[in-house]
This record gives structure tokens, sequence and C-alpha cells, in this order.
């Protein structure tokens, strides 16, 4: 029996011996060279691809089943001339045993100089779609089978499912390999430059360490990306689940987007695709994009549907104006310092054409508002916007005014300046000419509105500001809710609290046509004059509550083809006012006192004059608003006006009538001593010059005063006559004759 084991012992190791023998044969004595041909038909026939083999090809047997080849090709047979691969050395070897049991255990895998070429020609084929397929066979050198005459065959019965074969590889590594894509349709290219892989032992069900680095370049637009992907890979084929663990992805971004900007770029997490439940997750997310830092998790449900993203986003405080200009972009012009601080919370929700910002924090500069913003279509740049706010000063993020708007605004302010100086010195008592009527522009011609961007809007907003700054003005408690789609703007509302008034706004904008066309309703209730006139950096010249109600129409995309544009009508009273730095009593005692033949005793008692209601009616065309119906209430007094105030150049022209009530000091001046026959007398004022001026601008009509004097003689005539007739005459007789006095 020992015997027996020891020449069986003797026969397995002479065996042995045999095939190792027979496999150092094989590889020494056969040369796979030697085959080529051979081996490019069995290419042909079997995997219906033509290969080129320009160089050696190197091989071994047991135990391992080693292949290398130089300087290949691969190229589909419809294109045979065509290579879509090739590469300058491919080694790997296999262990021969484990293959009997469906295992694959390889060495290091090794692949030098690939180079992939995908193509899509000008119909839109692409070379990889026909890898594999055998050559269309020629149907005029085929012949025609009778199907009649040919047996039928068989259906082979169906084949167990395999088992899946099992990979154990020690390494992977390629150096620089190279895929270019190239569509002929839009002259798009793109390719991946220096990819450099290398992996640790890849084993199912193990973490697999890998790196990756590679040049990514486009040429519509141009780009040039630098990346390096590193991290540890497992995967289970049978759970069909794939895991990326501790993800980095890094690199630098420049080309023409950038504007010769370069932007440098990070990205790390956890990431799972689990097909078997149609998820994928990224966890522990972060990103950096220069100044621009973030943490979050996204997560994606549906992959097998309408892909679902759900999770968290938060985007640490930057300064946004300096992150655009990192990467070659520019904003809007806008006040100092805006967008300096930027930071944001927020849930996210999404499919691949829509994205939402739910339960949003965002800070800006001095603001802080919650709510939602959506991008509801990417396509159509569909905006959504429904935001809450503590306070917002939309002039800080408005365009400075322009050179051209300040040099007029300068040139006019010199004209008003001119016209108040001879005002000044007497504005009170009347005597020095009225000032000249204004000729300088007040508003700019440069273009107002980006037309091709508000054309291309889709957008929805609701929005409500615990305070709103807006052209100066405070508004409190505003909310704001406007729309626009296809060209087509819509203020539906804009409402709030104005220094303890109410203010409220609607309009739309047309930017459809060559030239915008505006309209503008308003509505402003007791709210203080004087403070609105300061807010815009004015000398008020009135002061007092003001109802107002305006509805305005005008075009063009400037701020002068507006004005000059500008039609509609305005309603306005002012209750419980004051003229300010106008002393009308003086200038009509100062008229008594002419009509008079006397000389006024005292001096002005104040620069103000007090009113009841100041109202009136506008009706605008072209710039030019004109006003029949002023009124205004003074105690003792009435004002009557009409006139034009011409707002391209802001100024104004006005007859203004003061009809005397009485007066109601108890020490009147004896000059100004109102006699009862001047009751009902129309005084005449006459304004002209810059709206700034306001009663300043205002003296006394002496040509007017002529007409007044020719009526008061004919009062007194008609009294006298009323002495003499006495009884004597009918009624009608003597109401005739007093008419033609009074003519």
């Amino acid at each position: 029996m020992k015997a027996f084991g020891k020449i069986l012992g003797l026969v397995i190791l002479g065996l042995l011996l045999v095939i190792v023998a027979l496999g150092f044969a094989l590889t020494h004595l056969f040369d796979p060279n030697d085959y080529k041909d051979e081996i490019r038909q069995i290419a042909r026939d079997k995997a219906h691809i033509e290969l080129t083999l320009n160089g050696d090809i190197g091989w071994s047997l047991f135990p391992w089943l080693g292949l290398e080849l130089h300087d290949a090709g691969i190229a589909t047979l419809t294109n045979p001339d065509k290579p879509f691969a090739d590469l300058q050395m491919l080694g790997l070897s296999v262990r021969v045993l484990p293959l009997l049991r469906r295992e694959v255990q390889m060495s290091d895998v090794r692949v030098e100089g690939l180079n992939l070429r995908l193509n899509r020609d000008k119909h839109g084929h692409g070379n990889w779609q026909d890898i594999g397929k055998a050559k269309a066979p020629d149907t005029a050198a085929t012949p025609k089978v009778d199907a009649s005459t040919t047996p039928a065959t068989p259906a082979p019965a169906p084949e167990k499912p395999a088992q899946p074969i099992r990979l154990d590889i020690d390494s992977l590594t390629v150096n620089n390999a190279r895929v270019e894509y190239f569509d002929e349709q839009s002259g798009q290219q793109l390719s991946a430059e220096s990819i450099q892989l290398s992996t640790g032992a890849i084993h199912e069900g193990s973490n697999i360490p890998l790196k990756l680095t590679a040049f990514l370049s486009s040429n519509q637009p141009v780009v040039r990306v630098r990346s390096e992907l590193a991290g540890e890979l497992r995967f289970d084929r049978a759970l069909q689940r794939y895991q990326f663990e501790d993800m980095k992805l890094s690199g630098e971004v420049s080309g023409e987007p950038l504007q010769g900007k370069t932007m440098t770029f990070a990205a790390q997490g956890q990431l799972l695709v689990d097909m078997a439940a149609n998820i994928a997750e990224w966890n522990g997310l972060k990103i950096s994009a220069n100044q621009l830092r973030a943490l979050g998790e996204l997560k994606v449900n549906d992959l097998d549907k309408t892909p679902q993203i759900s999770g968290g986003l938060s985007i640490a405080q930057f300064d946004l104006t300096k992150f655009v200009d990192s990467i070659g972009q520019t904003l809007p012009a806008m006040g100092e310092g805006s967008l300096s601080k930027v930071e944001l919370v927020s849930r996210l929700k999404g499919t691949p054409t829509s994205l939402a910002l739910e339960d949003l924090n965002l800070k800006l500069d001095a603001s802080t508002f919650t709510g939602r913003i959506a991008v509801d279509d990417f396509a159509k740049q569909s905006l959504r916007v429904q935001l809450k706010g503590d306070t917002l000063d939309v002039d800080r993020y408005l365009p400075p005014k322009s050179a051209q708007a300040n040099s007029a605004a300068v040139a006019r302010q010199a004209e008003v300046k001119s016209s108040e100086a001879d005002a000044m010195a007497s504005a009170g008592a009347g005597t020095t000419p009225l000032p000249d009527a204004p000729t300088k522009g007040a508003w700019s011609t440069e273009r107002l509105l980006p037309v091709e961007r508000l054309g291309k809007l889709d957008i929805a907003a609701d929005l409500n500001f615990g305070r709103l700054t807006l052209d100066k003005l405070p508004i409190h408690n505003a909310a704001l809710k406007a729309s626009g789609q296809g060209g087509v703007l819509k203020l539906e509302n804009l409402r709030g609290e104005l220094y303890n008034g109410t203010f409220e706004a609607s309009g739309n904008l047309d930017v459809r046509p060559a030239a915008p066309l505006l309209s503008l309703r308003t509505r402003l209730n007791k709210v203080p004059v004087e403070r609105i006139l300061e807010s815009q950096g004015q000398v008020p010249q009135v002061k007092g509550l003001v109802n107002l109600d305006s509805n305005l129409s005008g075009s063009g995309n400037s701020q002068k083809a507006l004005v000059d544009s500008l039609n509609g009508n305005v309603g306005f009273v002012i209750n419980n006012g004051v003229l300010v730095n106008a002393n009308l009593e003086q200038q009509l005692c100062q008229g008594i006192a002419l009509l008079n033949r006397k000389t006024l005793s005292g001096t002005p008692r104040g620069k103000d004059t007090p009113f009841q209601e100041l109202k009136g009616n506008l009706t605008l065309r072209n710039g030019v608003a004109s006003n029949p119906d002023l009124k205004v209430r003074i105690p003792g007094l009435t004002v009557n006006g009409n006139g034009d105030v011409d707002l391209r150049v802001l100024g104004m022209d006005y007859r203004v009538g003061i009809i005397i009530e009485g007066d109601k000091r108890d020490m009147p001046d004896p000059a100004c001593a109102v006699n009862p026959r001047y009751e009902g007398i129309e005084w005449p004022l006459r304004c002209r010059g810059p709206l700034e001026l306001g009663a300043k601008a205002c003296r006394l009509d002496k040509d007017g005063l002529g007409q007044v004097a020719t009526k008061l003689a004919g009062n007194k005539l008609s009294e006298k006559l009323e002495e003499k007739l006495g009884d004597k005459v009918s009624p009608e007789l003597k109401n005739a004759l007093k008419g033609l006095f009074k003519k």
C-alpha cells in the first residue's frame, strides 16, 4: 500500500512535469505572431470587429494565461480603414485553473497609450453603434432560399441563466489615454486627454482604492478643465449596489465663459447608487468654487422613471460680487458694497427640468428673507418667487446715475439757482420780475431698460417686506405681487404704509414694441407731501397731507422719452398744509395798499402761508400737465389757479387769483384794511419759472390789477347810482344799470 502511494505520487509528479514541459514547449516553440491573420479572421467572425496587430504578441500559458499586445487597433467592419480605438500596449494575465470555476483571477492589468475616437456623422450616426455588428450581406450574391422547401429548425431550449463571473484583479493601470468625441452636425468636439487611472486590488464587495486624473476640453465654447478624482469604489453586482466612499474631486476650469479667469473647484462626500431600490444619494456633500463654500446632502428617487431630487444645502457667507468677478462675469451696476454678504440655507426639491429652494433662509447684506424660490422649467427659465423679508433697500441695488444724467442735472440746477437768486431778494414782496421759464432738459437720454433680458422673463413674484426702501421712500409693511411672460410685465399690486399714510400702485410694461409701453396707476392716502419731496433731495415748497390718484402712460426706453410721451390724469388734494417761504397775505396787502394809495407800516409777520385745502386735477399731454382748477382754501382767503406744468423741463406757468373773504386778524395794518367793497374781488398773481421755486416764483400780476381797478370803479359808480335812484325806478331797470358798470 505504501508502495502504491509512492507510485501514485510519482505518476502525478510525472504528469505535472509533462504539463509544465508542454506549456514551456507551447510558449517557446509556438509563436502567436505567426498566426496574426488567423487571429484577425477570428476577430471578424466572432467579435465582428477589424483587429489591427502591428506590434508583437507576447503570451504565456501556465499557470498564468498571459497576453501582451503592442501597437494594436480596432475598427468596425463597416469602416475597417478608420480605427475607432488603438493602443500602444495592453498587458494582462489570468490564472488558468480558476477559469474552470468561472472565476477571473488576474494579475496587474496595464494599458498604455489608449486612444478612443467617437464620431457622429452628419446623418447623426455614431461609429460606436456598429461595434460588434456583422457586415451587411451582399443581397445580390446571396442565393434566395425557398422557405417552403426549408425544413423548420426547432427552437433551442432555453438556457439557464449563467452565474456571474467572479472578478479578482490585483490592480488596473491606464497611462496616457485619450478619449475624443466629434459631432459633424454641430461641430461640437469634446476630449479627455492625459488620462491616468490606477486602482488597488479589484474584488467584488471590497473597497477598491482609485485615482483618476485627466484634462477635459471643449470647443463650443472653448473650455479646459484639469480634474483629479480619488476615493474608494465598492460594488455588488448581485445587489446592484455601487458606492464611492470618501470621494474627492478637485481641479481648475478656464476658457471663454470665464473671460480669461480661472475657477478652482472641489467636491467631496459619500456616493451611493442602489439600482434595486432606484435611489442615489450624496451624503456629506462639500463643494467649493473660488470663494464659495457649501455643505449639504442630496437624494434622488425613482431612477427608473422621472428622477425626483430632494435634500438640503447650506452656503456660507461670501461676497457675491467678488465671486462673480472671479469667474469672469459681471453684475449690473449697483451701489458700493452691494451683495458683499450673501448666505443661504434651504431644502432642495426638483426634477431633471426643475429645481425649488424650499424653506429658504437667505441673508442679503442687511436683509433677511424666508420663503421659496423655484425654477419650474430650466428651458423656459420659469422663475417663481415667494419671499418675506424684514427690510430691503432697493436703491442700493440700482445703478448709480450716469455721467450723462449727472451733467443734465448739473446744467438744470445751475439754471434753477440763477432763477432762485433773482427771486430770493424780495420774493415775498413780489417786486422783482418773474423768473424766466426753464429751458434745460431735466431727464437723461440713456438707455433705461434691458429690453432683451426682460423680453425673455417668465416670472411670478409674491414678496412681503417689513420695510421697503424704493426711490428713497420708506414703505412699511410692503407687499408686492408681479408677473412677467412673453415680453409683458405686470405689477399686479405694490402697497404699503408711507410716512403714516398708505401707498398703492399697479401697472404694466410691454417690451415687445420697439419703444416699450409703460402704464402706471398710483394712489396715495394722507401722505405728507413734504416728506416725499425731501426724500427726493428737493426743498419742499408745500407741506401737508396729500391724497393722490393717478393713471399715466408713456413709451420709450429712456427717462426723456418716457416723460416726453407721458399722458394721463392726476387728481390731488392736500389738507392742513403750508405754502413755505411765501407770505401771500403780505403780497395781497401790498396790492391793497397800492389801490388805497397808502404805504404799509409793518413788516411781514411770517414767511409761510398756512392753508386748509389745496386741490386740483392735471391732464397730461406729451409731458405737459394742464391744471385748470387749482384751488386753495386759506383762512380769510380763497385761491384759484390755472396753468401748466412742463414736466419735460420741470417748469410752471400759472395764473393765480386770490379772493379776499375778510381779514380776521385782530390788529390789521391800516394800509391793508379790507374794505367791504373789496370782498369778492379776485386779486391776480402770476407764477412762472422752475418748479422747485414753488411760491417764490410768484409775483403780483400788475396787468391784472388794472382789471381789478376797473371793476372797483364800476362798483363805486353802481353804489352812487343806487343812492340817486332809490325806490323811484323799477328793480329791473336798476339791475340793468348796475350791470352796465360792472362789465
